[in-house]
Formats: C-alpha cells, sequence, structure tokens
C-alpha cells in the first residue's frame, strides 16, 4: 500500500519498494497540496466503482451514518449550500456504499475513518451528483467531465442547475434533462431562465412547463427561445379549439415525442377533409394519436384505398367512424390485409367490399403469410380465396396470428360484439392481445356500446375523462351495472346529501354498494349530522364502506333516539322496495 503523511498542509506519498531499483530520475517521494489536486486529462472514470458489499450488508443505521458524514463534507468543508449538500448526501446510496468499502476493519470507528479519508483523499463530486439527479453508475463514463473532479469547477453547470431548481423542475428528473439536452447545462447566464419563462409566455402555467421541459427536454435546446415545431402545434390546436395545457396533461417522461410529427398528423387530416369540430373530437377521444402521430403505413394505406376504388370522402367516414384504424399498428394490419387477399388472386370489386363491410374488424389482427393457411388447411389460393369470399370474418379466424385461446373466443361468441367491447377496452389503455386485456374482458360485463353508454354517464356528471377511466381500472364492477343505477347513485349523492360528486374520485368501490344501504346509511348521518352528534366532515367511504356492526357502533347507539330512528329507516327502505 501507499503510504501517506500529512505535514503542513501538503500529502506525502511514500512509494512502495519496487522490485528494480529507480532511475536517478525517478522521484521517490511525490508530494502535492490537496485542494490543488485536479483529476487527469484521460477520460474520467469512476473513482469509487459499485461497493463490494452488497446492499443487504450495509446496514441502514451505518448508510444513515456515512449520509451524514458526506453533507458535513459537501457543506462545511467543500462549501457548497446545505440544501444541496444534504440531497447529493441522501440520494447517492451507491456512493455512500463505496465510501464504507474503503473501510477495511468493521471494528473501526466509522465516523473517524471515514472523516479521515475525505480530509487526504479528494473524491470526484461528480459522481455523486450525477447519481443524485438520476443517472445510473453504469451511465456515470458517460457523463464524468474531463480534467474536473470538483463540483464548483464547473460554475456553469451548477448555475443552471440551481435556475432549473428554482423554478420547480424535480432534482431527481435532472437526470433526464442531462442525458438527452447537456447543452441546456452550458447556457450563458440568463439564458435559460429567458426560455423557461418565453414557454410561459405561449399560455402554460409555470407546472406545466416544468412536466414539458422534463418530458421533452429537446424544447430547451436550440437558437430559438421556443422550439418552433411546438408552437405550431399548439397554433393548430387552438384553432381546433383545443387549450394549450391539454396535450401537456398528456405527456410521459417514458416516452418520446416529435412535434414535426404531430404537425403532419393535423395537416394531413386537414387534406383529407377533416373539419375542424372532427378533429377536436378525434384528439379529445384519442389523445394518443396526435401524441404518437401517423406512420407511413397510414399514408400507404390511403394510396391502397384509393387504388382499390374507395372516395377519399369514405374514407374519411371510415376513420371518423373508427378512429384507431389510424394507428399504425392497425394501419399495418389492413396492409397486410389487402396483400394477403389480392396474392390469392381475390378481384378488386371484391376486395373493396370485404373492406368497406368489415374494416374495423380486420384492423385488429395481424394475418399470417397466405402459404402458411394454405398449409394448415390443406387447400390451394383458389379454394381459400372461395372460403373467404363465402364468409369474410373467416379471413380472421383461418389466418389471424392471435393465440388459440382467442380464436376459440371469437368462434364461440359473435365477432362483432367481441370486437365492439375490445375496442371499448382499447380506448381506455388496455393492451391489445395481452394478459391485462383478457382479465378485463371477463371483468366487464355487456356488449361494447352499453360500456361506452355507461362510462358516457360518469363523465357527462362532471368526472374528468382520464379519472373515470382510474375509477373504472380499479374498481370494473362500476360499468357492470345498468345506466340507470349509476344515475340513481349520482343523484342521490350530490342532490340530495349535496356531496361533490369529485368525491367518487377517491372513493369509486361507493357503486359497489347497493342503493337502499347507501340510502339507509347517509340518512342515518344526516340525521345525526343535525344534532352535532357526529363528526361533519367524516369522508364518504368511512360512512358506506363500515361493515354492519361497526356502523351501528358509531353511527347509530351515539344518540339516545339512534337505534329508534335506524329501525325506522330500515322500514321505511324495505316499503319503498316492496
Amino acid at each position: 500500500m501507499i503510504s501517506r503523511q500529512n505535514l503542513n498542509g501538503f500529502v506525502l506519498f511514500h512509494l512502495p519498494k519496487l522490485p528494480k531499483p529507480l532511475s536517478p530520475q525517478t522521484p521517490s517521494l511525490l508530494s502535492f497540496k490537496v485542494r490543488s489536486f485536479r483529476a487527469s486529462e484521460t477520460t474520467p472514470v469512476p473513482l469509487f466503482p459499485p461497493s463490494s458489499r452488497s446492499s443487504s450488508r450495509v446496514s441502514r443505521v451505518l448508510r444513515t451514518q456515512v449520509q451524514n458524514i458526506l453533507m458535513d463534507y459537501l457543506h462545511s468543508t467543500r462549501g457548497y449550500t446545505f440544501l444541496d449538500a444534504e440531497y447529493i448526501s441522501k440520494n447517492s446510496p451507491r456512493f455512500a456504499e463505496s465510501l464504507v468499502s474503503k473501510i477495511d476493519d468493521d471494528k473501526i470507528d466509522v465516523e473517524r475513518a471515514l472523516r479521515k479519508f475525505l480530509r487526504y483523499d479528494p473524491i470526484n463530486e461528480f459522481e455523486p451528483f450525477f447519481e443524485s439527479l438520476g443517472i445510473g453508475t453504469s451511465e456515470l463514463p458517460l457523463v464524468l467531465p474531463h480534467g474536473m473532479i470538483f463540483l464548483d469547477d464547473d460554475s456553469v453547470l451548477l448555475e443552471n442547475f440551481h435556475v432549473l431548481c428554482n423554478y420547480g423542475v424535480p432534482r431527481n428528473m435532472m437526470g433526464r434533462i442531462y442525458m438527452e439536452a447537456k447543452e441546456v447545462f452550458g447556457y450563458a447566464s440568463g439564458l435559460l431562465s429567458l426560455k423557461l419563462q418565453s414557454y410561459e409566455n405561449l399560455g402554460l402555467s409555470r407546472s406545466m412547463v416544468v412536466k414539458l421541459v422534463v418530458c421533452c427536454p429537446l424544447l430547451l435546446v436550440g437558437d430559438d427561445d421556443v422550439d418552433c415545431q411546438f408552437v405550431g402545434v399548439l397554433d393548430w390546436l387552438k384553432r381546433i379549439g383545443i387549450e394549450n395545457g391539454w396535450i401537456v396533461n398528456y405527456l410521459s417522461c417514458s416516452r418520446t415525442y416529435s412535434w414535426r410529427r404531430m404537425l403532419d398528423t393535423m395537416e394531413f387530416l386537414h387534406r383529407m377533409g377533416y373539419s375542424e369540430e372532427q378533429m377536436y373530437n378525434l384528439f379529445k377521444e384519442n389523445p394518443k394519436l396526435l401524441l404518437e402521430g401517423f406512420g407511413k403505413n397510414l399514408y400507404l394505406l390511403v394510396g391502397r384505398l384509393l387504388k382499390l376504388g374507395f372516395e377519399m370522402n369514405l374514407i374519411c367516414s371510415y376513420f371518423v367512424e373508427h378512429p384507431s384504424i389510424m394507428s399504425n399498428k392497425r394501419a399495418r394490419n389492413l396492409l397486410r390485409v389487402v396483400g394477403f387477399l389480392c396474392i390469392i388472386g381475390m378481384g378488386k370489386d371484391d376486395i373493396a367490399h370485404i373492406l368497406s363491410k368489415h374494416i374495423h374488424l380486420l384492423s385488429m389482427h395481424s394475418l399470417k403469410g397466405h402459404k402458411t393457411v394454405c398449409k394448415e388447411l390443406k387447400v390451394g389460393k383458389d379454394d381459400l380465396c372461395r372460403i373467404i369470399l363465402h364468409d369474410p370474418v373467416k379471413l380472421i379466424s383461418l389466418a389471424s396470428k392471435q393465440e388459440q385461446k382467442s380464436n376459440e373466443q371469437l368462434s364461440s361468441h359473435d365477432p362483432l360484439k367481441y370486437f365492439e367491447k375490445t375496442t371499448f377496452l382499447l380506448k381506455l389503455g388496455y393492451a391489445e392481445n395481452s394478459e391485462e386485456m383478457e382479465k378485463a374482458l371477463k371483468a366487464f360485463r355487456g356488449r361494447g356500446d352499453q360500456l361506452q353508454e355507461r362510462f358516457d354517464c360518469l363523465v357527462e356528471a362532471g368526472l374528468d375523462y382520464n379519472s373515470v377511466i382510474e375509477m373504472i381500472k380499479r374498481t370494473p364492477v362500476i360499468l357492470n351495472q345498468n345506466k340507470s343505477v349509476i344515475k340513481k347513485k349520482i343523484d342521490f349523492l350530490r342532490n340530495v346529501l349535496d356531496y361533490p360528486v369529485e368525491c367518487l374520485v377517491g372513493f369509486p368501490s361507493y357503486f359497489c354498494h347497493d342503493l337502499k344501504k347507501i340510502i339507509e346509511r347517509l340518512s342515518m348521518y344526516a340525521w345525526l349530522k343535525e344534532r352535532n352528534a357526529v363528526n361533519p366532515k367524516l369522508t364518504l367511504s368511512t360512512i358506506v364502506s363500515s361493515n354492519n356492526k361497526r356502523f351501528v357502533k358509531y353511527f347509530v347507539n351515539v344518540h339516545p333516539q339512534g337505534p329508534t330512528v335506524w329501525k325506522s329507516l330500515k322500514m321505511l327502505s324495505n316499503e319503498d322496495r316492496n
């Protein structure tokens, strides 16, 4: 090992004995001041690789102790703000573990040993800094700067980092911005603030701008104050009647977005003859179509349909009736259908007829090759063509790549009803042909149009569209109830008990309870409130979800007349039912 001595602020490293004598020109003693130390100009490598100790062996108490020592070092010794030092130390667990690995003997005084280590061995401060921003250890070698180990040496980086912090960007999301738009952290003083303000000037709130730059960091890159393509998308949305903040609400950090593709999508629909109202309805009901944009498959499909003799206004009507056809996957499926039918020798008019009748059903399945189907059925192309002409829906059961289970389901049920139900579930965000979709098909009872009616009933009551989706995913039984029952439960809640309809978002299982039970319990609660016998601000779930024994104890027996009133309410409820 290299031994160390501390002499008046100098660290002296004594080299070990070498097998061969040193040449006269080779110094046997190296000395330098700690503060003047700088990393070499070679490609930086993390000074502390992932610890050999597993996280399970580093106790929680020890980890906390190490984090406190690191925080004290960054704040007191290195002079960083307390907020920065605390966040970095508390959110770089792998770096903290690497510090623990520097202690060979578990029995020694950890605090004393680590403080001594940090006093004599400068650390690469960019490592815990970048880790705290959400950058993984495997990516560290790609982002560590050359020739620097002290964080305050890169004052431009720190300034822009603080601009984003002060604006409201979460620190743990900064890593995403750094990895995708590193230029942002190299802007001259004031430029980043100007860009952020420019997006606010478009009519977006600060919270919307924060989400926007976290999901789409590249919007901050470039010479212009704002991205012109993004502005073009907002202009189009404003033109068709959609407010600026709408699109920001649907952005996700797990996806990437192309504003150019969105512009092309809206311009394509406009050229096809879509009215502004139709575009408004399309994007409001299917935000994904705008966010993902149309792929080349849709443009190829439109061209193929035109060659088959379809008029543009007819194609547009198909898209208006079944917007999901415009997704890249559905358009690709339809192109394969047309190719399949052409190759088995079907005439152009027959293909057009089949597509006009079953375009939505056919778009939902990817087909096998015609040779595979002919081999499985032991028929030629001509025979296969005749089978499909006789019953076009058989193309799905014979040639679909779906699992056998799905094919059996299709053969035992009305395919049209099955696909209507599937279409409804796809709008809710269920993945096609997924296990989640199979479970949902069993959980939701009723035809697709009935489920849509019940869904619309909730939205029309004043609930947010996305909130309703979350509610029914958490409690599918909501949509298994008759539309009139759903309306009655909402009307009683809002008009009789004066509860806001928004309270259902946090308590969707309200709809699981019998209306008779709800009326009895909430009527009892209203009677008790008038007499100041209960807390007037109890949540709906507390009242309705309690089991019978608990309800009697806390909502009936709390008042001397409670049992009598409760008995009367139950009798009235039974009379109404009879």
